[in-house]
């Protein structure tokens, strides 16, 4: 096992990963931007390493300065967390020739699961179901794109290959919106991405995102842990999750999972990764690969009792996975709200002081948050503060519990989007799991 590690993010999965680093006597360097450093876990860490001004760009995206950091502290391995860095393969395979282990996949990895369009061939090859759309990136034939769309059937959707995050994605409903479509789309993915090149898959009507927890070692094991429904969105970004997924039955969770498991080994993926799926009429259809733990990995712990983040170490350590497949079992039901520092009306971060905070407890509660008495959240980042998670034996119990401690929470000082979880927590169609990925958005009247 590792002797000490950075941590190149912030927030609550930087406190997440040095609680799991505390557990397998792992120290912990802490890097952090000047606008971050009261930040819990900088303040807990062993170490800590100023790294650049308040801007992502100067900071936590800056490769040269993590890097040092690492070296200068004597540590073994670096641990992206998820967002900034966790996706970029550069980072991966310089961390790598520095002489540093990277947690998480390999650099080709990521880059191939980081092309929407590889990535959807791989798993084709893996035998994984895709969106029906075409397997490679659209040309600047507007007749070719036009026969395409129609033998595909409307609504398609223009995607980024290298897009992520919910951007670079764009709905066309009728043939003359088409090549407007493709080329404002092409325009955008080569402005955010550097990427321009997209390509046009069906658009479901009313599909749920569920994704597949998956775990790798390098001895050529692969398990799943099950899957989460993520539904619950506003413009593609998540609200709510839970796992298991309402409806899903044991035989197809089965059937999927495997599927999830047998293409890590196919690729020769490499620690914590998800597998995300829409899901319609009964039918996956595969999206695209995270190769980092994720946002809602919580929720999955808590109905399996497995630690992620521990695995994650463990693989990246050269240890091989510490349970088989036939060891998993999901336990019950967990839900989790996403906490954002934002207005529950207009969705505008509200940064600021917190005057007051007090966390919620109590049977099946896990409150992840950076937050404390006094702490001023900053405006150069996301708004996310953290997340809370209910676990019941039942789906009922753990909402039940949930609207518990949604209704003791208290964050004063700033604005924040608890009103709308509590108003999710008590919507009828959520209740009985009828969600969709445009439930919300039409529930809020966002088009």
């Amino acid at each position: 096992m590792f002797s000490k590690i950075v941590i190149a993010n912030r927030g609550e999965i930087a406190l997440r990963v040095l609680r799991a680093c505390r557990e397998l006597g792992i120290k912990v360097v802490a890097v952090h931007s000047e606008a971050d450093r009261d930040l819990k876990h900088v303040r807990l860490a062993d170490e800590s390493v100023c790294i650049g001004p308040a801007a992502s760009a100067d900071s936590y995206l800056n490769i040269p300065a993590i890097i040092s950091a690492a070296e200068v502290t004597d540590a073994e391995a670096i641990h992206p967390g998820y967002g900034f860095l966790s996706e970029n393969a550069d980072f991966s395979e310089k961390v790598k020739q520095s002489g540093f282990v990277f947690i998480g996949p390999n650099a080709e990895t990521i880059r191939m699961m980081g092309d929407k369009i590889s990535a959807k061939n791989a798993m084709i090859a893996a035998g994984i179901p895709c969106v029906p759309g075409n397997n490679d990136p659209l040309s600047d034939d507007d007749q070719l794109n036009l026969r395409m769309a129609k033998e595909i059937g409307y609504p398609v959707i223009i995607k980024a290959a290298g897009g992520g995050g919910g951007r670079g994605m764009r709905t066309v409903h009728t043939e003359s919106a088409l090549i407007s479509a493709i080329e404002m789309t092409k325009a955008e993915a080569g402005s955010a991405f550097g990427n321009p090149t997209v390509y046009m898959e069906k658009f479901l009507e009313d599909p749920r995102h569920i994704e597949f927890q998956v775990l790798a070692d390098s001895f050529g094991n692969a398990i799943h842990l099950g899957e989460r429904d993520c539904s619950m969105q506003r413009r593609h970004q998540k609200v709510v999750e839970e796992a298991p997924a309402p409806g899903i039955t044991e035989e197809q969770r089965k059937a999927i999972g495997e599927r999830c498991a047998n293409a890590c080994v196919e690729i020769g993926y490499l620690g914590a990764g998800t597998f995300e799926f829409l899901y319609e009429k009964g039918e996956f259809y595969f999206i695209e690969m995270n190769t980092r733990v994720q946002v809602e990995h919580p929720v999955t712990e808590m109905v399996t009792g497995f630690d992620i983040v521990k695995e994650q170490l463990r693989i990246a350590a050269g240890l091989p996975l510490s349970i088989t497949q036939d060891q998993v079992k999901i336990t019950g039901h967990a839900i989790e709200c996403r906490l954002n520092a934002e207005d529950p009306k207009t969705f505008m971060p509200c940064p600021g002081k917190i005057e007051q905070f007090h966390m919620p407890g109590g049977p099946g509660i896990r409150c992840e948050t950076h937050i404390y008495n006094g702490y001023k959240v900053p405006p150069y980042y996301d708004s996310m503060i953290g997340k809370l998670i209910a676990h019941g034996e039942t789906r009922a119990g753990a909402i039940a519990r949930m609207k518990t401690a949604l209704s003791e929470i208290i964050i004063d000082g700033i604005k924040t989007n608890i009103p709308l979880q509590q108003d999710i927590m008590n919507d009828n169609a959520f209740s009985v799991g009828q969600q969709n990925i445009h439930y919300l958005e039409k529930k809020l009247g966002i088009h």
